[in-house]
């Protein structure tokens, strides 16, 4: 049995949008559950209002599924990346499949960074940490000799990752071009290791 954050959520993603109280005949509470659950829903970033006039009096609001509310019901993006990724690699040589991610992590570079190059490595290292937090990224560092250890203890490209290891490649790349240095893959969550480190040479 749905719950009624979910019957809010199947509503909108059906009707595309809806007011409070088309909701609450639909989901069968009053309109007062109805807004607390939207309040909880807008917080969370499913669900976003857009306030309607129709004439003179109060303006009403009208609801709708943002685009992540829209992803949190069953999408292929999976299996059709699965399928791009391996048509990739059937009709192209090794040399261009890797160099098709490199292109990819320099253009993630060109428009989810800008680091300021004048700063130490390590103040451009917590810059690139804080600007692709919103990637999914779960960036830390440390010094270790004469280099700095970049650690990642997610990998965004997980369950695609593990048919088509050679995606790392974007993540590389991305890390190269934000920080203008080379940065090397060491050890790899699809490996089996337990996060993923790219080492820095300083």
């Amino acid at each position: 049995m749905k719950s009624t954050r979910e019957k809010i959520l199947n509503t909108l993603l059906t009707e595309r949008q809806a007011t409070i109280k088309q909701l609450s005949e639909v989901v069968g509470i009053n309109g007062i559950s109805v807004r607390h659950h939207l309040i909880n829903l807008q917080a969370e970033g499913l669900v976003t209002a857009e306030e309607q006039r129709h004439g003179v009096g109060r303006p009403a609001f009208v609801y709708r599924l943002t685009e992540k509310g829209m992803e949190k019901f069953p999408t292929n993006y999976l299996k059709l990346t699965n399928y791009l990724l391996t048509e990739l690699e059937e009709n192209l040589s090794p040399e261009e499949v890797e160099a098709t991610f490199q292109r990819i992590g320099k253009k993630q570079a060109e428009e989810s960074t800008n680091i300021d190059k004048n700063q130490p490595i390590e103040a451009q290292i917590e810059q690139l940490a804080d600007q692709l937090a919103s990637e999914r990224f779960m960036l830390s560092w440390k010094k270790e000799d004469d280099s700095i250890i970049l650690q990642s203890d997610n990998c965004p490209y997980l369950h695609v990752g593990k048919e088509h290891p050679e995606i790392c490649k974007i993540d590389e790349t991305l890390f190269s071009e934000a920080l203008g240095k080379e940065v090397k893959l060491e050890t790899c969550l699809l490996r089996g290791d337990a996060r993923c480190t790219y080492r820095i040479n300083l």
